[in-house]
Parts: C-alpha cells; sequence; structure tokens
C-alpha cells in the first residue's frame, strides 16, 4: 500500500499532465477512507462526469476550446485535491483540526501556522497586519516561517497568495525570508502553479512594482546552486522536485525572470552546470567548457565530466581536443559498451547542433577501441 507522501507524487505528476482520471483513483481511495456522507462526494463525481464528457467530446470533434476546458478542469482537480488531502490529515491526525491561536506567543503560532490546514481569513489578515508592523517583525516571521513549512505538504493558494504578500513587509529580514520561501515553493509546484494564474498574476506584480527582478534572479540562482534546496521540501519524493529544475527555462518562471535578458540566460546556465544540470550544455558550450574543465582540474575521474567537456569542446570546433577527452571517457569506463551508453544517447543533441552524423558515426569508430 502506497504512503501518504507517495499518493501525492502520484497525483502531481498526474496532473502536472492533466491525466485527471489517474488522480481521482487516489482521490477516490481517500474518500472512501473519509467515509460516507462526505462533503465532497458530489465534487467528485462532478468533476469525473466533466472529464469524461469533455474526453467524449474529444474523440468526436476537433474542437479548440478543449485544451482550455482541460485546464479548468485541472486547476478544479487540485483544488478537491487540497480539500480532501486536509480531511485525510486531519482524520489521521497528522494535523489537528485547530482554531485560534495567542497572537502573543511564539510557540502558539509556530504550532499553528505550521499545523493548520483549514485556514480561516482572519488568520491570513493577522499574517498581512503583522508582517507590516515593525514592532512584530519577529512574531511575523515566525508566522511565515511556519506557514511557508505548512506550504510544502499542504497547497493552498490564499495562503501563498499571503506569504506572497509578505514580500512587500516593511521588515527587510521578514519580506526577504518571504521571497526565499515564495521561490522554492514556486520550484516545488511550478507545475501545479500554471493552474492558478493568480498566484503568478501576484508574484509578478510584486516584483515589478518593488523593482526585485535581479533580486529575485539571484536567489533563484542561490537556490538552484544549493544541494539542499531539495532537501528542505518534504512532503513528496526528491527525485520529484530534482527533475523540475531542469524544466525551469520552459516555465512561466524562467519567461519572467530570465527570458529575453542575454546576461541572465548565460548565467543561469553556468549556475545549472554547476549544481548538476546539464540541458543547457547544448546551447551554451562556451560556458560548459569552463565548468567541466574546473570540474576536471578538480580531480574529477567520471566518465561522464570527460564526455561534458568533450562535447563543449566539438561543438565549438575544436575536434582534436575533444577526442583526446572522449577517449580518456572511454578508457575510464570498463568497457566500449559502458562508454557507448553514456554517450549514445547525446547523438541527437551533437546532430542537431550541426555536428554531421558520418562526423559522429567516424568518432565512434575511432572510440571503439581507444
Amino acid at each position: 500500500m502506497q504512503t501518504l507522501d507517495e499518493q501525492i507524487a502520484v497525483i502531481e505528476r498526474a496532473l502536472g499532465e492533466c491525466m485527471i482520471d489517474t488522480a481521482l483513483v487516489v482521490v477516490r481511495s481517500w474518500l472512501n477512507e473519509i467515509g460516507e456522507n462526505n462533503p465532497y462526494e458530489e465534487a467528485f463525481v462532478s468533476l469525473q462526469t466533466r472529464y469524461r464528457d469533455l474526453f467524449t467530446k474529444w474523440l468526436n470533434i476537433d474542437d479548440p476550446a478543449a485544451d482550455e476546458e482541460l485546464n479548468k478542469l485541472t486547476g478544479d482537480a487540485y483544488q478537491l485535491v487540497d480539500a480532501v488531502y486536509a480531511e485525510v490529515r486531519i482524520k489521521r491526525g497528522l494535523s489537528p483540526e485547530m482554531h485560534g491561536f495567542n497572537p502573543e506567543s511564539i510557540p502558539s503560532v509556530m504550532q499553528y501556522f505550521q499545523n493548520c490546514v483549514r485556514f480561516r481569513p482572519e488568520d491570513l489578515e493577522w499574517i498581512h497586519e503583522v508582517v507590516n508592523d515593525e514592532q512584530r517583525a519577529e512574531i511575523g516571521l515566525v508566522a511565515v516561517m511556519s506557514m511557508a513549512y505548512n506550504l510544502r505538504t499542504c497547497f493552498n493558494v490564499d495562503s501563498f497568495l499571503a506569504l506572497i504578500d509578505g514580500m512587500n513587509a516593511n521588515e527587510e529580514m521578514v519580506a526577504g525570508m518571504c521571497a526565499a520561501q515564495a521561490m522554492m515553493l514556486i520550484i516545488q509546484y511550478d507545475v501545479r502553479i500554471d493552474f492558478f494564474p493568480q498566484i503568478q498574476d501576484s508574484f509578478a506584480n510584486i516584483i515589478a512594482e518593488n523593482d526585485l527582478s535581479e533580486h529575485m534572479f539571484d536567489l533563484l540562482c542561490a537556490l538552484i546552486r544549493n544541494e539542499m534546496v531539495i532537501k528542505v521540501l518534504p512532503g513528496t519524493q526528491d527525485h520529484y522536485i530534482a527533475q523540475l529544475i531542469p524544466i525551469i527555462p520552459n516555465t512561466w518562471l524562467y519567461a519572467l525572470l530570465i527570458e529575453g535578458s542575454t546576461d541572465r540566460e548565460r548565467k543561469f546556465a553556468f549556475h545549472c552546470m554547476k549544481a548538476g544540470y546539464r540541458d543547457q550544455l547544448w546551447d551554451f558550450p562556451d560556458i560548459a567548457e569552463k565548468v567541466y574543465l574546473e570540474i576536471l582540474r578538480e580531480g574529477s575521474d567520471k566518465p561522464m565530466d570527460y564526455i561534458n567537456y568533450a562535447h563543449s569542446l566539438l561543438l565549438q570546433g575544436d575536434r582534436m581536443m575533444a577526442f583526446e577527452n572522449y577517449k580518456q571517457a572511454r578508457q575510464l569506463c570498463g568497457s566500449s559498451k559502458e562508454f557507448f551508453n553514456l554517450f549514445r544517447p547525446d547523438r541527437k543533441q551533437l546532430v542537431d547542433r550541426g555536428i554531421p552524423i558520418e562526423h559522429v558515426y567516424m568518432l565512434e569508430d575511432q572510440l571503439v577501441r581507444a
């Protein structure tokens, strides 16, 4: 039987690809656990029916509006998941049903905002009030940090908007912490946030109003460089988070902070490669050359580091030096099969970047016995 964290990972993957029925299988199991006469049954049946009707329509009619409707249904599915998940956590004793806290007590504030899964409007209004009150900055910081921790496990649109609003705080430390936590959560929930434009709009507006674009770009790069960005995001599987970082160039966050600026695109590529993500190697081989040369000079004996360095040289026209480093990688591998298992998945990228396929074959031929 899957754990709750594993079930959440299944849902996030499914809804990230708009596979609503797959996600609803897990939701159904949660509703069975909650029991009959639950308040979510009607919404579940309605969502399931609307999705299957849309699929039937798609089979019969080529309607451009289908994509828009699918996105809306996916957003509705996320909201149903959040509501039912909160109920399951309460039922299992993971999140107590809480109402109220002592606003003068740090332990009380921490306990409430870290564990409550059903915030009241007045709770979020109080957060807004304290983060803008310099006299209560300490307790405001405790509140937003606790709420951010809670959000990593229990996604909630209103709480997310309150955290983003905290980026406007008068107290610099509180504003900075809200910005860092919001960015980490955006990385964690990037695919999901595509279905909640109000979060995107709020984040973009605060950045524009406060001229924070450069600061947020630097923060994004710092988070990517820091391997702890994965370890401090509980409530989901590490490898799922790791898979999100390489797709940032295809996201609204990249478009907001980086796209259109050659300087930022190059800096972002550098930090990604330094952090171990090599997707940008193909578009920025000159940067990759510097990154992998430094890695090799530090004493790496990994065949893939030599291959990556050789790729960067080959794409820049230095065929002889590229061959020498491919050969070094080949010698580090136990067999030609081991080497080509690493090299051949990159064939297409090399050809797409202008290396004739015949030259790739010739290179491989010389490396068989290197």
